[in-house]
């Protein structure tokens, strides 16, 4: 089966109107968040004052016989000729030879460089081609990735909430840390109160985590962990900028005790295979939709799960989308499943949470729709194309 065109669409979801009164604002709206920018004052007190808003769409790859599948684009504007460049030379391709099409993508962007948001074209590409490859066939795509490696997935609930996330039946906890350098002797205590708060809400039988995005230095990365040690975080999560790979080896010598998580915004298979051979990470955490979809995390999984004897894999946000979620469950190099939660506190998750066809968390449990591709619930009537002139020189 010959790949007939790859495209740029808008998906028109239906609006889903919850029924439940909240009880209060969900955390993601409000609390403040260490980050990269948090040094600068005007943009510190929320991320929102300075991420940028660009718009999503999906790539539509569309087979011979008129069968599609989709994967997730974002940022959709500046991506939308990378795409227009895919589909010249991948049309006539083997839609099943994922592989193939894999290799070429990666070398297709070599003129313009195939890391950022270079990666996140290829990534839709290829979640698209398994999309449409498992539709082809009639399987959910977890069943092409190798099949179930265990009957439900444990998930684990990230955001600040903790008191709303134990009524929904979660056990494993990660908080968004507040406080960075830019915040000195003051923030650290700060953090340490914050991290204590939560502890003594969940208990001594729960796991806990922290997430600090691209937010510290080394010596930060330090004090704070040696400050947070009787708190028994399960891990600490990118604290460093991701380019900075030096800072991962000295902040693995200097914490020899305390497991490492980080990747989210690593790109290729070629980072994690550097982690995994200076063993700088105990658990990495590649973003499906953005380190080149599920063939490169294939490759990841793989060499941390074969090679790398405790290393393991735990897909950045993978509960929140249905791809994160099918290679989860198919790969035995997976353990947990990471469920972001920002919606209002008091509205069940069912009400507010996820695309229609996609698997919802239940007492801290999930299982993926077993419906053909990723299992998205999406028809022709749905799509409309992007608003955006690929070639600007047009008319």
């Amino acid at each position: 089966m010959k790949i007939k065109e790859i495209r740029v669409v808008r998906v028109d979801f239906p609006e889903r109107q919850p029924q439940t009164p909240a009880r209060r604002e969900g955390w993601g709206g409000s609390d403040e968040v260490a980050n990269p920018m948090s040094r600068y004052p005007h943009v510190k007190a929320h991320r929102g004052l300075w991420l940028p808003k660009f718009d999503g769409a999906y790539v539509q790859v569309i087979a011979e016989n008129g069968t599609w599948g989709l994967g997730p684009l974002w940022p959709a504007r500046p991506l939308a000729p990378i795409i227009a460049h895919f589909d010249e030379q991948l049309a006539g391709q083997d839609c099943f030879a994922i592989e193939r099409l894999a290799d070429m993508l990666f070398r297709l962007t070599k003129p313009y460089g195939t890391t950022g948001l270079a990666s996140y074209a290829i990534s839709a590409v290829d979640l698209a081609l398994w999309d449409l490859k498992g539709k082809l066939l009639g399987l959910p795509v977890y069943s092409l990735l190798g099949g179930p490696a265990r009957d439900r997935l444990p998930c684990y609930c990230t955001g600040n909430d903790v008191d709303w996330y134990q009524e929904l039946g979660f056990r494993a906890f990660k908080l968004a840390c507040p406080y960075g350098p830019a915040d000195g002797l003051d923030g650290l205590r700060r953090n340490e109160a914050f991290v204590a708060k939560a502890r003594a809400t969940i208990g001594d039988d729960c796991e806990l985590m922290l997430d600090c995005w691209m937010a510290f230095d080394v010596e930060y990365t330090v004090r704070l962990a040696e400050t947070l040690r009787p708190y028994r975080l399960k891990w600490i999560e990118e604290y460093l900028m991701p380019e900075d790979l030096d800072g991962h080896v000295q902040v693995r010598a200097r914490l020899p005790w305390q497991t490492l998580a980080t990747g989210e915004h690593w790109y290729t298979h070629y980072p994690f295979q550097w982690a995994i051979h200076n063993r700088v990470a105990d658990i990495l955490q590649p973003d499906i939709m953005w380190c080149g979809g599920a063939t490169t995390l294939q490759k990841i999984a793989a060499a941390a799960f074969a090679d790398a004897g405790g290393v393991g894999v735990i897909i950045h946000g993978g509960g929140n989308n249905v791809y994160g979620q099918h290679f989860t469950y198919a790969s035995p190099a997976t353990p947990w499943l990471e469920c972001f939660v920002g919606t209002p506190v008091g509205v069940p998750l069912q009400e507010c949470w996820g695309l229609p066809g996609q698997a919802v968390p239940k007492d801290g449990w999930l299982v993926p729709s077993d419906a053909p591709g990723f299992g998205l619930e999406v028809t022709d009537s749905m799509l409309a194309p992007y608003p955006y002139l690929v070639n600007p020189g047009s008319s």
